[in-house]
């Protein structure tokens, strides 16, 4: 039987800026950084792990035909857009906008407290759709040592896809318009998860929680398909059919894992 396969994309190795309001970090080609062999993956077009200054943030811009996600790790984000959506974004939110045939919004650092998220940026299957804007909170708690499915098509089991605003548990994942899930962990010292996934590629991400760092990566450490990944690395996974895949947690802390199952 054929194994799943691990490419690390090392944390020192992806797009990096720092604007002094803006810290931020790219997994794919975007902006000024341009790598050929990072242009996507799948559905996934943009994974940025962003660090914004208090009081500071991104102005108002336009998007189309793409489906954007952000995850808060750690502050407040602020989220205002044309559909006239204003809210506050805090650690375990998750916030999606399908832009579909145009949307424009502003994210912002809110408080006096940087807000460190990630943002993704997925293509969607459809296209011309009316722009939507949806939310969904899933606890610490509901993280520690399992998988929780916070991203997933619209069209997947358990998918509320007209439900905009989900603060409970059991409300299910945020609608996506694209093959993938997205799937979040806390991952405790000595254990390991395993996840079925669906489709013939997948993503892993440990989010920088230690704090800022432009080098080699450190902090919480795991291992998947015989790869160590730290804070800030990734890989790209080549996923045999029915497969499972594996990350253990091998280091001295908590590690905060983002996997994308991309169908």
């Amino acid at each position: 039987m054929s194994e799943i396969k691990a490419i690390p994309r090392l944390s020192q190795d992806r797009g990096h800026d720092d604007h002094g309001w803006l810290k931020t970090f790219h997994t794919f080609s975007f902006a000024t950084f341009q790598d050929f062999g990072h242009e996507r993956y799948g559905a996934l077009r943009v994974i940025n792990e962003d660090r914004v200054a208090a009081h500071t943030g991104f102005g108002t811009h336009s998007h189309r035909e793409f489906e954007i996600f952000s995850y808060v790790v750690e502050g407040e984000l602020e989220h205002k857009d044309s559909m006239g959506n204003t809210e506050v974004l805090k650690r375990g939110d998750i916030q999606l906008t399908s832009a579909g045939m145009g949307i424009s919004h502003s994210e912002k650092a809110h408080g006096d407290r940087p807000v460190h998220f990630l943002q993704i940026w997925s293509l969607p299957s459809p296209s011309r759709l009316p722009p939507k804007y949806f939310t969904r909170h899933f606890s610490d708690a509901e993280k520690q040592d399992a998988w929780v499915r916070v991203v997933a098509n619209v069209d997947a089991e358990g998918v509320q896809k007209d439900l905009r605003e989900g603060s409970k548990q059991g409300e299910g994942p945020a609608p996506v318009q694209s093959p993938l899930t997205m799937y979040a962990t806390l991952l405790n010292q000595g254990k390991s998860l395993s996840q079925a996934m669906k489709g013939p590629k997948g993503y892993v991400h440990v989010v920088m929680r230690s704090g800022y760092n432009e080098g080699a990566a450190n902090g919480a450490t795991i291992r998947v398909a015989g790869q160590t990944l730290r804070e800030g690395d990734g890989a790209y996974l080549h996923v045999p059919f029915a497969s499972d895949v594996m990350i253990e947690n091998i280091g001295d802390r908590v590690a905060e894992v983002i996997l994308f199952d991309l169908e």
